[in-house]
């Protein structure tokens, strides 16, 4: 995994591992603002040349690395990256199933998001 460069693309949503320039994975996520501030990871993408590789479980890991480093949570709706956190709960702390259900309904309130 060391030549995976992870990069966060705020503005569009997406936190990206690029690979010799390449788009080779991504999670799209959005930040929800209430009840508390979140990020919501909605699907994990790794292009299938690339699967298998470690890198959908690097994404996660530096999504709830970037929601530590802001003081903030990670409320999933993406069923990997659910997974994943139940999997690493020394990683991923369990959100309030309130800020997720908020977050399914932002999400239903957004259905051009994704």
């Amino acid at each position: 995994m060391s030549d995976i460069e992870i990069r966060d693309d705020r503005a569009a949503g997406r936190l990206e591992a690029v690979a010799g320039g390449e788009v080779v994975g991504r999670i799209e996520y959005f930040v929800l603002e209430a009840p508390e501030r979140a990020l919501v990871p909605v699907h994990t993408i790794v292009e299938p040349a690339h699967e298998g590789k470690g890198i959908a479980g690097s994404l996660a890991r530096e999504l709830y690395g970037i929601a530590q480093r802001e003081g903030i949570v990670v409320a999933p709706l993406c069923p990997y990256v659910v997974k994943w956190a139940e999997r690493h709960p020394e990683e991923a702390p369990a959100s309030d199933p309130e800020l997720r259900r908020a977050a399914k309904a932002w999400l239903a309130d957004h259905p051009d998001r994704f």
